[in-house]
C-alpha cells in the first residue's frame, strides 16, 4: 500500500514538473514569435492606411476635377478643394494638403517645356539663351503650363498632394521618412462653354 502511495506521489510530481516545463517552453517561444507577429500584424495595417488614404484622395480629386470642368467650376475652385480636404481630413484628421493646378491649350502641351534657341548646341537651356515665355512669368520653364484653371477647352492638371505621420512609428524605427506623402494627379479637359483663347508666345533674349 505504501509503494503504491508512493508511486501516485512520483507520477504526480512527474506529472507537475512536466507541466511546468511546457509552460516555460510556451512562455519562451511567445516572446520570440510575438515581435515578429505584431511586426507584421501592424506593418498590415500601416500599409493600409496608406491604400485607404490614397483611395479616398483619388476618388475625391476626380469628383473635384470634373466639376471644375463646367464654367461654374471657373470661380469654385476653393469650394472644390474644400471638398477634397474634408474628405482626406474625415480619414486623416492631421494631413497637410496641398492643390496645384495648371492649364495648356491641349494634350501635346502637358509637361513640356518652352521653346528655346539652343545656341552651345549642348541640348538645354541656360540663361543666356533666348526662349519663348509661354506662360508670362518671364522666365524659361521646363513646363509651359500656366497656374489656375485655365478657360474653355483647355487641359488641367490638377494635383493633390497629402502628407501625414505614419502609425506605429515603424517607418521612423527602420530610418525611413516618419511622414507619407501621397501625391494624386489626374488630367481633364475644360467644357467647350466658349471659344477657346488663343496662346502666344513672348520672346526673350537676356
Amino acid at each position: 500500500m505504501a509503494h503504491r502511495s508512493l508511486s501516485l506521489t512520483l507520477r504526480r510530481m512527474c506529472r507537475s514538473a512536466l507541466l511546468r516545463d511546457s509552460h516555460a517552453v510556451s512562455a519562451v517561444e511567445f516572446g520570440l514569435t510575438a515581435p515578429i507577429l505584431f511586426l507584421v500584424v501592424f506593418g498590415s495595417l500601416q500599409v493600409a492606411q496608406g491604400y485607404y488614404v490614397r483611395t479616398v484622395l483619388t476618388g475625391s480629386i476626380n469628383a473635384a476635377a470634373r466639376k471644375s470642368t463646367l464654367q461654374t467650376g471657373q470661380t469654385n475652385s476653393t469650394t472644390l478643394d474644400t471638398l477634397v480636404a474634408t474628405s482626406i481630413k474625415y480619414v486623416m484628421p492631421t494631413a497637410s494638403i496641398t492643390f496645384t493646378r495648371k492649364n495648356y491649350a491641349d494634350f501635346t502641351s502637358v509637361g513640356t517645356p518652352e521653346d528655346f534657341t539652343d545656341t552651345n548646341k549642348n541640348g538645354k537651356y541656360d540663361s543666356t539663351e533666348c526662349f519663348v515665355d509661354m506662360n508670362g512669368n518671364g522666365v524659361w520653364d521646363a513646363d509651359m503650363g500656366k497656374s489656375g484653371l485655365g478657360g474653355a477647352n483647355d487641359i488641367v492638371v490638377y494635383t493633390v498632394s497629402v502628407s501625414y505621420k505614419q502609425w506605429f512609428g515603424f517607418a521612423k524605427m527602420f530610418g525611413l521618412p516618419e511622414y507619407q506623402t501621397i501625391p494624386q494627379t489626374t488630367i481633364l479637359k475644360n467644357q467647350p462653354f466658349a471659344t477657346q483663347a488663343t496662346r502666344t508666345g513672348t520672346s526673350i533674349c537676356p
